[in-house]
Parts: C-alpha cells; sequence; structure tokens
C-alpha cells in the first residue's frame, strides 16, 4: 500500500494514454491499424513498468531536507533553505512542494529542478510572516522522475516542523551593528550636538591643565591652598520604558502588519540601543489593565526577558484605559524615568479625552508620546482630483493630516514631547528621539 501510495502519474503519461485511446477510435474505423494499435500499448506498458523499476530499485536513494532559523522574525524576509541529495544513477527531474505554514495561505508552491546522476542541489525561498505565533510547516514533498518521465515517485521529508515568529530580530541585529559606528547618518541616526550639563559628580581633584575653569571648587580651594576642581561624569542607567497601546486604534494595518506590530519591533530595537547606552529598559503593555511588565534594569538577561514579553503581545480590541495607566505609572515608577507611550490618535477629539492623563503623567516623568502617520492618505493628498467625488475625498484627507499636526502642537504646549512618524520609519524615529533626549539632557 505504501508502494502504491509512492507512484504518480506524470503529465506526460495521460497525454501518451489520450493518444492510445485516439488510436484506438480510429481503428474502429480503420481495422487495418488495428494490431498496430495494440503494439503500441504493449510498448507503453512495457515502459511505463520500466520507469517503475528505474525509481523503485533498492539501490536508489533520495535524501532532502528544509533547513530554515531557529524563530521568525516578524515583518523581514526569512529565508528557508532545500538541500536535495540525488543517489540515482541517472539524470532525474525533480519536483518540490513544500507546505508552507497555513498563516501565508500559499497554495501552489512549486519548484522544478534537473538533478544529474549522484548530484546534490539546492535552493532557497523567502518568507515574510505578519503575525507573531507558532508557523507549523507541513511534509516537504518531492516528486522524482526518471528520463521517461512516464512515472514520478514522491519522497517526504521534514514533515511537522514548528517554528516561533518572534518581533523582528532582524532589525534587532542590524541596528545593533550600526548604532554605534560611522554609518548612522545612512540610516536617518542623527548625531545631535550635546548641550549642558548632563554629568553626576564623581570626586573633587587637583586643577591640571586643560580642565574646565567653571568646575572650580572654591571651598576645596580655600581648604588646600590650591586649585580645585570638581569631577563629573556622564549620567548613566537612567531608567526607560517603553509603554504599548495594545487597544484597538492599534489594529490597523500597514503593509501587512499591525500597527502594533510596528511598535513591538521598534520596542524590541531601542531596548537594545537603550542598553547599549548604559541606561535601564523596561517595557509593559496597556489596555483594560497593564500587562507584560519588565521593570527597567540593566542585566544580562533583560534583553531576553523583554523579547519573551514582547512575543506575547495581543491586542484585545478594547479601548485603551489611560487612567488605569496614569493611576499605574505613579504608584510603580517611582523614579522620574523617560517614557515612550507607543499609540495613535486619529483625531484631536480622541488626544482631548486622554489628555488629562497625559499631563499627569508628564508632570513628575518625561513622556514622549510616539503615534503614527496616515500614508494612505498622504498617497490620497499628492493625488491629483479629477472629478467632484476625488476632490471632496482630497479634502477630508487633509483635513484629518492636519489634526494629526494639530496633536504634536496641542502635546507641546504641555510639555509633552511626540514623534510623528510613517510606520516603517518608527524604530529609525523613535532612536532618534532616545538619542536627541540624551545628547540635550532633557531627562
Amino acid at each position: 500500500m505504501k508502494f502504491l501510495k509512492s507512484i504518480y502519474l506524470n503529465n506526460f503519461f495521460f497525454y501518451v494514454v489520450s493518444g492510445i485511446i485516439g488510436f484506438f477510435i480510429i481503428a474502429y474505423f480503420f481495422p487495418a491499424i488495428y494490431n498496430a494499435v495494440w503494439l503500441l500499448l504493449y510498448i507503453f506498458i512495457a515502459f511505463s513498468l520500466i520507469d517503475i523499476l528505474l525509481l523503485f530499485a533498492t539501490n536508489q536513494k533520495f535524501e532532502a531536507s528544509r533547513s530554515m532559523p531557529d524563530k521568525l522574525s516578524n515583518g523581514d524576509e526569512n529565508t528557508i533553505s532545500i538541500t536535495m541529495q540525488s543517489g540515482y544513477s541517472f539524470a532525474t527531474s525533480i519536483k518540490v512542494i513544500d507546505e508552507i505554514p497555513v498563516q501565508f495561505q500559499v497554495r501552489d508552491f512549486n519548484v522544478s529542478r534537473k538533478m544529474k546522476a549522484n548530484s546534490k542541489i539546492g535552493f532557497e525561498y523567502n518568507l515574510r510572516p505578519t503575525e507573531r505565533g507558532e508557523y507549523h510547516f507541513g511534509r516537504l514533498n518531492i516528486y522524482a522522475s526518471s528520463p521517461l518521465r512516464l512515472i514520478s515517485r514522491r519522497f517526504i521529508f521534514s514533515e511537522g516542523q514548528m517554528v516561533p515568529n518572534y518581533p523582528s530580530y532582524i532589525q534587532l541585529r542590524k541596528y545593533d551593528l550600526i548604532a554605534f559606528s560611522n554609518q548612522l547618518f545612512q540610516y536617518g541616526v542623527k548625531k545631535i550636538r550635546k548641550l549642558g550639563h548632563t554629568m553626576e559628580f564623581e570626586q573633587i581633584k587637583e586643577y591640571v591643565s586643560g580642565d574646565d575653569i567653571r568646575t572650580i571648587n572654591w571651598k576645596a580651594t580655600a581648604k588646600k591652598n590650591q586649585l580645585m576642581v570638581n569631577q563629573f561624569q556622564d549620567e548613566r542607567s537612567q531608567n526607560v520604558y517603553m509603554a504599548i497601546d495594545k487597544g484597538r486604534v492599534m489594529k490597523m494595518p500597514f503593509k501587512g502588519l499591525s500597527l502594533l506590530d510596528y511598535a513591538i519591533n521598534s520596542t524590541l530595537v531601542l531596548s537594545n540601543v537603550i542598553l547599549k547606552k548604559q541606561d535601564k529598559a523596561g517595557m509593559f503593555a496597556f489596555s483594560k489593565k497593564i500587562e507584560n511588565r519588565v521593570p527597567a534594569e540593566r542585566r544580562t538577561a533583560q534583553m531576553q526577558k523583554i523579547l519573551e514579553n514582547l512575543y506575547n503581545i495581543k491586542t484585545d480590541f478594547f479601548e485603551s484605559d489611560y487612567g488605569r495607566l496614569y493611576a499605574d505609572i505613579k504608584k510603580n515608577i517611582t523614579q522620574r524615568s523617560l517614557i515612550l507611550l507607543y499609540t495613535n490618535f486619529e483625531t484631536l477629539d480622541g488626544l482631548n479625552r486622554q489628555l488629562p492623563y497625559l499631563k499627569g503623567i508628564a508632570k513628575n516623568h518625561l513622556l514622549v508620546v510616539v503615534f503614527f502617520e496616515n500614508t494612505e492618505l498622504e498617497e490620497l493628498i499628492d493625488k491629483n482630483a479629477d472629478n467632484i467625488q476625488e476632490v471632496y475625498d482630497k479634502v477630508i484627507a487633509e483635513k484629518f493630516a492636519f489634526e494629526k499636526r494639530l496633536i504634536v502642537s496641542e502635546l507641546m504646549k504641555y510639555g509633552i514631547y511626540s514623534v510623528l512618524t510613517k510606520p516603517e520609519d518608527l524604530t529609525i524615529d523613535s532612536i532618534n528621539k532616545y538619542l536627541e533626549i540624551k545628547a540635550r539632557g532633557i531627562l
């Protein structure tokens, strides 16, 4: 039974069968060719049996495997590799059908290759997942045909492989390499001149040529009867929290990813930059309640802890409770911290409903509200209007885009910083804002 399940008839087989049936029909009207048609049928059956013997001979072997990362990177191109080793002593035609996870809805994956005798080949293809969670691969089906190409033998490999899809660790690696290199400007990460004294006192020492005379400690100078200066070091280990709104406003999709997933990817990358800058990184998500909390720390395992919590964040489709957010921050974050709030406001009225809570948070912390431009509206605004309906659509789109800029101005009035960004630029713009705040010593 297993042997029969491995036999598949190629298209060429059916073409030949159709031709033979056609000849039998012709022979019905021309009996003179009747014996020749039967001879043709016997030859076809003989070739089919020879094809089966070639493919199923006991000394012929075929191996294949699917190679993929330990985890997929959400929103990025992930490479899947297929490797095949032919043990046949003749050239074969190979057809590969890989059963891709259901999340991709790819039902026509089909790759054909030619393989020489006793050879090894491989190929790669890319998958771009847009949902976090577990991705289950099915069978890797290989159909091998001999030069006769009448029959195919099916081989099954790598059945039931599962790989988790995590927030974008590919972006994490990329920015880890460039965040402190001379290539920063190529990726939009700006170098900002440092202003003021964002310093912590370290010690009093004797003045040496080149010390800043503004740091002279006159009391110590009088006691020692020689110039003494205060020595400072850069402020470090400041608390930075990423607060992710997982309410229904963050379910809006852009280029296959939801705003929530863009925020999650940005949080992972930014947390790594924060830790590299010797600050403490923490995060939490909120909607009706506060969840996925990671206190701000600078431990070795902090990135892994943040990654595991980001992996489990899902939207609950509720309207987020900013009153609960304000109360939780007031209770649990007692030290002044930088809080980057990933959310989205489409209208000024939407902001005004939550503004009292944002103002309350900004009294004790440095609050940065990160929200999104509607790129589809921008495309509508840039498009030329050809009729009255398109004129109306364009005016409404411009109104919504203008309200986004009003939201930035309204937040600025109350000392709340903001980042208005396109979803695809979120990571770069968030890093820029953090580096700007560090350089200007605002925190």
